[in-house]
């Protein structure tokens, strides 16, 4: 098959430019003395952890019990949850994996701690425990120092459990001034973080300059997207995941319509003040993917001074692509412009 006989919709992967990407990332944390963990739930795919881990990531970041259980699966053996788990449901399942590879669990409450604890009681495994961090955006994350300083004292205080650290997403403008407070208060209990991990695709190159961290987790660079081009971390030519798509009917000279909607490319929008639509046409830059709904892309062509055919293929490259990614059961992937095959996305939709 080459790659113009693929039914559509289909995303298709470029892995020179994926490897491109690990590579800048890599080189950046490097030069920096930064610890790179990147983050899976871009791709959920193995063997693109796995590549990720070969060029020196120092392990990998699951957002979902159901991501680890895959990747520990396929052999990978260090992994940060950066989600707070709770319950006895998701304890078992933390148990199951504890013994399988170095886990790490993020919590900002008592209860997250306690799922942990129960964890490490029934698995007889050591975890470690990262504290979050609010540091502007209103997520996840303890809001005060005091609040970390009794969430570390309980992990350090609790059998089976570990204090590593701390974390924060993304490095927000409060990040630096938090850690100038918490930091000393943490060394002068005795508990001097071994981990300040932060997290954030798109000023991920500035991140050295935002906060003292020493490890970085980032998902999206491996693929880039709409959003990263618009914040300036990438350019087009760094997007290795483009939905290719069809046109199916051309109702009105100004207007196209393709054979994706928002199955294919979930419906984020973004950020204010910036383009608008759902997606970028690199053959047809003027176009606007302005409505989605299911099975349809409504595509604005007033702009164009050429404009697509029915029947003619198209490439998208979506505002997000991690919930693009999600969407799918495998890729299309190429190298040296060549059609490889597909890849499974092993951990797709394993969201709890």
């Amino acid at each position: 098959m080459d790659l113009l006989s693929l039914e559509t919709p289909v995303p298709v992967v470029d892995l020179d430019i994926v490897e491109a990407n690990l590579a800048r990332m890599q080189r950046y944390c490097d030069a920096h003395g930064i610890a790179l963990r990147p983050h899976i739930k871009t791709h959920k795919i193995p063997a693109l952890a796995q590549r990720q881990l070969a060029l020196g990531a120092r392990g990998i970041t699951c957002q979902k019990l159901g991501e680890a259980e895959v990747m520990v699966e396929a052999g990978l053996d260090d992994i940060l949850l950066s989600y707070p788990l709770l319950g006895a449901a998701k304890a078992a399942r933390l148990a199951a994996l504890a013994p399988r590879a170095k886990l790490r669990v993020a919590i900002d409450s008592a209860p997250a701690l306690a799922t942990v604890a129960e964890a490490a009681r029934a698995s007889g495994a050591e975890i470690g425990i990262l504290v979050e961090f609010d540091s502007g955006t209103a997520r996840t994350g303890v809001m005060t120092v005091e609040e970390l300083l009794a969430l570390a004292r309980a992990a350090r205080a609790t059998p089976g459990l570990r204090f590593d650290g701390v974390m924060t997403y993304p490095l927000g403008p409060k990040a630096a001034a938090f850690l100038a407070e918490a930091l000393p208060a943490l060394k002068a209990e005795g508990m001097e973080p071994a981990i300040i991990s932060g997290g954030g695709t798109p000023r991920a190159f500035h991140a050295h300059e935002a906060a003292p961290i020493n490890e970085l987790r980032v998902g999206t660079y491996i693929y880039n997207d709409r959003m990263t081009v618009a914040a300036g971390h990438a350019t087009w030519a760094d997007c290795a995941l483009h939905l290719h798509v069809t046109v199916i009917s051309r109702p009105e000279p100004h207007r196209a319509i393709i054979d994706a909607g928002s199955k294919s490319f979930a419906a984020d929008i973004m950020p204010a003040g910036l383009q608008e639509g759902y997606g970028y046409f690199p053959d047809y830059p003027e176009a606007k993917l302005e409505r989605l709904s299911e099975e349809h892309g409504m595509v604005d062509l007033s702009a164009c001074a050429r404009r697509p055919e029915i029947g003619e293929r198209l490439r998208v490259v979506p505002n997000h692509v991690c919930p693009v990614s999600n969407l799918v059961d495998r890729i299309a992937v190429v190298q040296g412009g060549v059609f490889q095959g597909y890849w499974d996305v092993a951990a797709r939709g394993r969201s709890i």
